[in-house]
């Protein structure tokens, strides 16, 4: 299976400071038409900062991707939007190596005059707490600062 990239590239700025730029919207795993469908989707849905005022929007299919026309009060401003196979992500995560499941312990035969012993139950430990509440995304929701009295 193939890990697409859902590409676009828009007019941002105005007059002589007008210029392209690149994002990934997002990478995909699946077919081709898969992706270019979720690519058509978001280019449909497109809202482009460019222009404020728009006056006609046009959007239309190519080989590989769509682009979407944008003519405003004074200029008109395009987005292209891409479809591309990633080959190489330099940045891509590596995998966890798949580890073996370990043998299962080979234990000896107990005597058959053994007196079973007595286990003696642990004690439940409490799981560790975190001494400082905190947000979901771990920002402490009290900051460390606050209530110290050795700062002025």
């Amino acid at each position: 299976m193939s890990t697409w990239g859902l590409i676009v590239e828009t007019t941002t700025g105005t007059g002589e400071r007008k210029h392209i730029e690149a994002y990934v919207l997002a990478q995909l795993d699946g077919t081709r038409d898969d992706a270019l469908r979720e690519l058509e989707q978001r280019a449909r849905h497109y809202q482009p900062s460019h222009p404020m005022s728009p006056k006609r929007r046009r959007l239309f299919r190519t080989g590989d991707g769509f682009l979407l026309a944008v003519d405003g009060a004074w200029q008109s401003f395009s987005t292209r939007f891409t479809l591309a196979e990633l080959l190489h992500d330099s940045a891509a995560p590596t995998p966890a190596p798949v580890a073996e499941p370990a043998p299962e312990p080979v234990q000896a035969p107990e005597p058959a005059d053994a007196v079973p012993t007595a286990t003696v139950p642990q004690p439940a430990t409490e799981p560790e707490l975190d001494p400082v509440a905190r947000y979901d995304d771990g920002v402490p929701v009290r900051p460390s600062w606050l209530g110290r009295t050795d700062l002025s």
